[in-house]
């Protein structure tokens, strides 16, 4: 038989999700794969039982229907503040996940460069692979995970560079980018003449004072800007795979083309239920983010009275724990370790760095109250138990 893909020949399965089949298989509470555990707004579930008997059942049009791109345009003018057209701004894709690989295909030419902060979502990496290009990684330094601008330049210096991912608020350190770091990143992006492709998935799961700045709003940027987005979070239906392209025109009709090939279009009857969501007024958006930050204060507020070392997340619904005290070489033994004898399912830090760190594990927290109450109690023996 011939060889298979050589640009495949180094992907591992996906960790994330490795540790939700580790946490099933010990029975341990999942705080490692990124889905909430309570029910999605019951406006949109109730307009689902409808759409379920009246439809739409068939393909809508290839890049959205028209009313979701509609409701869709005017949320999002509503909190960027910029103008969007649904009509040739906006690509629905199946999830954010088909949105940044349609985008990165749309960009990326064999041989060219990515720019990509590390830590970073694992897709990253191999959406740049895939896409026939190389990855370029500048580190995220801890625990403020900020940025030096002179790495950052040399990186976007270099030859051959087409394009920098941005996960704002960011998988997995919990980082709200400043206006001043991004405007850092969009002066760059200007002058080596570089698309920034971002992932803006916890728009609006912020913690106070921390706001959210869309890198196309910023001068200059709306050109060299293709946002990649999904309901999933902001609406807590993670498995409906919802996401959208926004970009300008020009880049939006190429990543159109390459999503009809792609996946030919997003469910419609998820589209048509979804829209009751993108009505929501501004009273939701409030209440999400109250929602988020009692869930935040509640597990790092435990994991503080445990005396367990952390950084406090600024955005995004995750936490990073530092476990050098363990003693661990390795942080996947210690988060199988952790399923197994703990109860509690983690993923491993380094499965998001590209540096070599291996004291970090992640937790997310969107759970309910008696969910979190739970993973703290089995926390409180995790000295005990994990010697």
């Amino acid at each position: 038989m011939k060889e298979l893909s050589r640009r495949t020949a180094g992907f591992t399965d996906s960790v994330i999700r490795r540790m939700t089949r580790v946490s099933n298989q010990y029975g341990a509470i999942n705080l490692s794969q990124g889905f909430p555990d309570f029910e999605p707004p019951r406006e949109i579930t109730d307009r689902l039982k409808e759409v379920a008997a009246e439809g739409p059942h068939q393909y809508a049009l290839t890049w959205g229907a028209q009313n979701f791109r509609e409701a869709l345009a005017a949320k999002q003018e509503h909190f960027s503040g910029m103008k969007i057209n649904p009509d040739t701004e906006i690509v629905v894709t199946c999830g954010s996940t088909e949105a940044m690989m349609a985008a990165m295909m749309s960009v990326c030419n064999p041989g060219d460069k990515v720019v990509v902060f590390s830590p970073f979502y694992e897709n990253y990496g191999a959406d740049t692979i895939l896409s026939g290009a190389e990855p370029i990684y500048v580190p995220l330094k801890p625990p403020a995970f900020n940025f030096d601008a002179d790495e950052l330049e040399n990186a976007m210096k270099q030859e051959g560079v087409k394009a920098l991912i941005l996960c704002n608020p960011s998988n997995p350190c919990g980082k709200v980018f400043t206006r001043q770091e991004l405007s850092v990143i969009a002066d760059l992006a200007k002058k080596y003449d570089i698309y920034v492709i971002t992932d803006e998935v916890y728009e609006h799961i912020l913690y106070k004072p921390n706001e959210h700045v869309y890198m196309a709003s910023l001068p200059g940027m709306r050109e060299r800007t293709i946002m990649c987005n999904s309901l999933s979070k902001t609406y807590s239906i993670t498995g409906w795979r919802l996401g959208y392209v926004i970009a300008s025109p020009e880049i939006v009709d190429r990543v159109k083309k390459v999503h009809d090939f792609l996946t030919v279009g997003a469910a419609a009857p998820l589209m048509e239920a979804a829209v009751t969501g993108l009505r929501f007024g501004d009273e939701y958006y409030q209440g999400l983010q109250e929602h988020y930050t009692h869930m935040k204060n509640l597990f790092v507020g435990g994991l503080k009275n445990l005396g367990l070392k952390f950084t406090e997340p600024q955005g995004a619904y995750y936490v990073l724990m530092d476990i050098s005290e363990f003693g661990y070489e390795s942080d996947l033994v210690f988060c199988e370790d952790l399923a197994e004898k703990v109860g509690v399912g983690a993923v491993p830090g380094s499965s998001f760095f590209r540096e070599n760190v291996n004291h970090l594990i992640r937790f997310h927290f969107a759970k309910q109250d008696e969910t979190l109450l739970n993973a703290l109690d089995r926390l409180a023996d995790i000295r005990k138990k994990m010697r």
